[in-house]
């Protein structure tokens, strides 16, 4: 008999992940109200955005100016991704609660995603992870390609487990493992979570699943079954990855919701609540959304 979790922790990375591979540009202020309005769904747990050099992210380039004037609600952390010290400079005086790091599992997917090898990166890190701990900042990690690399293929767990290891030891609370490019399968996620399991309690990961084969919620119910009780998604599938050709957007929340409810799994989430933000993003980029939840929604563009 499997046992699932009785709740799960959803965390919402749409205003980041989800919108940094939007082509058109969100108002910073539409940005602001759609923020404010995941922050009142029940969702504990928002990424609002990623301080990255805006040539590198345009539509993300007024980080600062979000962070800054949505409304924080108690019990909601609001984080960031912060790819260097200048970005965590920028994250700090934007008063972040969260600091998000990453690199990725494959060496050529960290080359065309920040232009520099993962030794580099790891040495960039450290300094930003120390300087967030010594501001009170709790770090949470992402690798990503865990399962499959647009360059490289087929990515070995070994690798994995190194860089999990020199995370941990450099003070991330949690890593994220990513499928970037949406090509793992639950037998493939099932084989490499067993592994890591082996040497970190599961307590200790997230997962970031993308949706490009129609696999992510297969995926979802495989960690569930391994005792993963954290996942990221995006609201409505928004989102993909620049320096991954073909990715598709993450597993979106209200799928993830509607799954997670159904099960009889707690999410704390409000579904009217979610819906409305669902419209609202909709109406803002000015086209449907990929999720089959917001298919059913009773108003389309």
């Amino acid at each position: 008999m499997v046992y699932l979790p009785k709740k799960v922790t959803v965390k919402e990375v749409g205003p980041r992940d989800g919108l940094q591979n939007e082509k058109k540009q969100i108002n910073t202020d539409d940005k602001v109200k759609w923020i404010n309005m995941l922050s009142h769904t029940g969702l504990s747990f928002i990424e609002v955005t990623s301080f990255v050099h805006p040539k590198w992210i345009p539509s993300l380039a007024d980080c600062f100016e979000v962070a800054k004037k949505i409304d924080r609600v108690e019990g909601v952390t609001y984080s960031a991704l912060v790819p260097n010290q200048k970005g965590l400079e920028k994250a700090l005086a934007a008063e972040i609660d969260e600091i998000a790091i990453f690199m990725s599992a494959s060496e050529t997917h960290n080359q065309h995603n920040v232009n520099r090898s993962r030794e580099d990166s790891f040495a960039i890190l450290k300094g930003v992870i120390n300087d967030s701990l010594t501001e009170n900042k709790k770090v949470r990690g992402y690798i990503s390609t865990v399962f499959g690399c647009p360059y490289e293929g087929a990515i070995e767990v070994a690798e994995v487990l190194r860089i999990c290891e020199k995370l941990f030891s450099m003070g991330v609370y949690e890593i994220s493992l990513g499928d970037t490019i949406g090509v793992a399968t639950p037998k493939q996620v099932n084989e490499v979570l067993s592994l890591i399991f082996r040497e970190f309690p599961e307590g200790q990961f997230a997962m970031h699943f993308h949706n490009t084969r129609g696999t992510a919620l297969a995926n979802v119910n495989a960690s569930l079954e391994l005792g993963i009780t954290s996942f990221d998604s995006s609201l409505g599938g928004l989102g993909g990855c620049p320096y991954a050709p073909g990715a598709s957007g993450n597993v979106a929340t209200d799928d993830l919701y509607y799954l997670l409810n159904t099960m009889g799994i707690q999410t704390g989430i409000e579904e009217k609540k979610l819906k409305a933000a669902v419209r609202y993003i909709q109406e803002k980029i000015g086209r449907r959304l990929d999720s089959h939840s917001s298919r059913l929604l009773e108003e389309f563009l």
